[in-house]
């Protein structure tokens, strides 16, 4: 117990001092309990002290490496079963101790030997651990004011007390002398080197990652004190071990207990930490000798109800629902009945094989189509780990069949490859035919072009807003295909968005456009389902006079209807109308009478584009644009002043409920410009940039 002060001192004070994380309590912690127990009983206190400083060592070589964060590189679930692990190993120790006899060194022992335990258990001593658990049970629900004042605190002393009072004949706290004697040199061993440096390793790096995991969540609690500086607090873990072991005192963690307390009354600097190690020194000198008094069983029912605090609900919930529930449980049983070193790494090992499995899983299926042709669709990453798999399902195609492959992945390798096109070489020596479509991120022929790396596409394939001849190249574009495409890959990823629109859309944007192929509304703005209410035309022009009403309706149904907040007209490079008018002039025959009529609405534009002369195309033309997107432009910014003064939205824009904007979506490029209003017949042109 004196070690603990000691620990509890040094680390308070001189982590406090040196360390990166400013409101980190640190102290001696209940993680290395079990591991501290192990060394003490295999080498001797002296020797664990050294073990302690050779520890701290190793932290500082590690922090002045700048690796530290790469500490944080294990799977939360598994350092989630480590504290659990922890937590199952001290109460199954602490509960013979609550039942009067003496903790076993091997989890084993101790649930072998508990039902011996519970039927010679001592009374007197029992009573008093169970009476500590359920005071610290029900401290939780004690008025705010009360519990100012911590619970372990009252349970403790209240139950020694009354184990004095009464008095109890039980066993109590054994310390040798004062706080001084409890000074201790370090001591190398005589012998056994192997286990001396797994030893250290073990300490080192359980505490480094006790506090490191500490110090983020002392960061996510709270957002005035600067955030943690990892290498830093892993430089000043390091010198408080040193010193701790130089002095006989346990090993030092952040300690994620004693933090959470000092954030949440409200501390605000590195003092707070500092003085928690001066304010332990300066009440452990004069009153150590009381804790002589305190029933052992009462301690153990304390560090019963921390070890079952540390078997947290919410991260088993966590890991099945992530289905990392085999990780945590087969970490959980490492930890307790082999060691904490050995758990952890058969959980690590673990974690990482189901991580492999997850990226490597592969989806093939073989199915018959209707037109008694098979489908074979291969959806993730091909691997030599998914030949078993590919070779099963590819042998289930029959010989001289008709196969239409959904090459659909993110990464093939060259065994993959080799068992793929192997088999085709055989279906079509068999009579049949094997179509390939390449329709993921990476092509089947990527594979012995180079070293296989794993492909990513900005936009998914799968939702189909890429060209038809990206992805069945060897196919007449076809609409009844895409269709196909769409139920397998797309409707299932969009159904649940499109059952909240079924009732009604909540369009935010009118988008008015040219009906050209090259222009997707929903690809250039980001948006999905129900974002956009979309009006195509040749020209995208909003036609004056009565002579055709279908964009008023439009425009009417927008604003008084679905209440949209903006108008957009989008414009476009290489328009086949602005080319027409810029070419033959409205009133010019195209060789078409609805069309010639149609152009007729681009008169106004022709008129303002004056050869050139408009600010927009002169503008455009300094950026390099030819005459006929200049006079798209030119057409963008009249549509929009068209609609200002539109008689349906006139008061709305002027009262400033609705935003009109003006594109210009450059096809090469790919690039969208802005139109921009400055005043009534004022026009600017940027890049749209929000």
């Amino acid at each position: 117990m004196l070690a603990g002060i000691i620990a509890a001192i040094v680390g308070g004070i001189v982590v406090g001092i040196l360390g990166g994380s400013p409101l980190q309590v640190s102290g001696p912690a209940a993680g290395l309990t079990v591991i501290v127990a192990g060394l003490v009983a295999e080498f001797g206190w002296a020797v664990t002290c050294a073990i302690t400083i050779c520890a701290g060592v190793l932290q500082v070589l590690l922090g002045l490496s700048r690796i530290a964060r790469a500490a944080l590189a294990i799977s939360p679930v598994v350092v989630h079963a480590m504290l659990a692990g922890i937590g199952v190993t001290i109460a199954l120790q602490q509960t013979h101790v609550l039942l009067g006899g003496d903790s076993a060194s091997s989890a084993w022992r101790n649930v072998t030997g508990l039902p011996g335990q519970v039927v010679d258990a001592h009374g007197p001593a029992t009573f008093l651990g169970l009476l500590v658990i359920g005071i610290l049970v029900g401290w939780r629900w004690m008025p705010a004011r009360a519990k100012v004042v911590p619970g372990p605190l009252v349970a403790v002393l209240g139950v020694t007390v009354l184990s004095l009072v009464a008095p109890f004949d039980v066993s109590r706290i054994k310390i040798d002398g004062s706080l001084a004697d409890a000074l201790q040199l370090p001591n190398l061993p005589d012998g056994n080197w192997g286990a001396f440096a797994t030893g250290v390793l073990t300490v080192a790096l359980i505490a480094s990652v006790e506090s490191l995991l500490s110090a983020v969540s002392v960061d996510r609690m709270q957002s005035r004190a600067p955030r943690t500086n990892f290498d830093r607090e892993l430089i000043g873990q390091g010198v408080a071990n040193i010193a701790s072991g130089s002095i006989g005192g346990l090993p030092v963690t952040g300690v994620i207990v004693r933090s959470s307390t000092n954030v949440a009354a409200g501390a605000q600097t590195r003092a707070s930490a500092i003085l928690h190690g001066v304010w332990v020194l300066a009440f452990a000198v004069p009153f150590a000798g009381l804790a002589k008094m305190i029933p052992t069983s009462a301690l153990a029912g304390l560090l019963i109800v921390i070890g079952i605090q540390l078997v947290k609900w919410a991260h088993i919930k966590t890991a099945w629902r992530t289905g990392d529930l085999a990780v945590y449980l087969v970490t959980i049983i490492g930890v307790v009945f082999l060691n904490l070193l050995e758990g952890v790494l058969i959980g690590l090992a673990l974690a990482i094989s189901l991580t492999v499995w997850r990226v490597v899983r592969v989806k093939i299926t073989a199915d018959p189509t209707s037109d008694g042709e098979w489908r074979v669709v291969i959806d993730g990453s091909v691997t030599f780990l998914s030949l078993p798999r590919l070779n099963s399902v590819l042998a289930s195609v029959p010989e001289g069949s008709h196969v239409t492959v959904e090459l659909s992945v993110d990464f093939i390798d060259h065994a993959g490859y080799e068992t793929i096109d192997s088999w085709q070489r055989q279906q079509v020596a068999s009579g049949g035919s094997v179509d390939i479509h390449d329709v993921g991120a990476v092509e089947m022929d990527s594979a012995v072009a180079g070293p296989p790396m794993r492909g990513f596409t900005p936009i998914d394939k799968r939702t189909g807003v890429v060209p038809w001849s990206s992805w069945q190249p060897r196919l007449r574009p076809s609409v009844l295909h895409g269709l196909a495409v769409y139920h397998r890959r797309t409707a299932p990823y969009i159904r649940p968005h499109m059952q909240e629109l079924q009732h009604a859309q909540r369009p935010e944007t009118l988008f008015i456009t040219c009906a050209d192929s090259r222009i997707v509304p929903n690809v250039i703005t980001s948006s999905g389902p129900g974002d956009l209410f979309t009006v195509r035309n040749v020209g995208n022009f909003i036609p004056t006079g009565r002579q055709d009403v279908s964009v008023d309706a439009a425009i009417a149904f927008a604003v008084k209807a679905l209440d949209v907040s903006s108008i957009v007209v989008c414009g476009h490079s290489s328009c086949g109308a602005m080319n027409a008018v810029f070419c033959d002039g409205p009133g010019q025959s195209t060789g078409d009478e609805v069309l010639d009529t149609w152009l007729e609405y681009a008169r106004p534009t022709l008129a303002a584009f004056d050869g050139g002369r408009h600010p927009i195309a002169q503008s455009a033309a300094a950026e390099g644009f030819d005459a006929v997107d200049q006079l798209s432009m030119v057409n963008v910014a009249l549509q929009v002043q068209t609609l200002t003064e539109h008689p349906l939205l006139r008061e709305h824009y002027q009262q400033g409920r609705l935003d009109i904007l003006g594109l210009f979506y450059d096809i090469p490029s790919a690039a969208v410009l802005r139109v921009t209003l400055t005043e009534v017949g004022a026009f600017e042109l940027g890049h749209a940039r929000s």
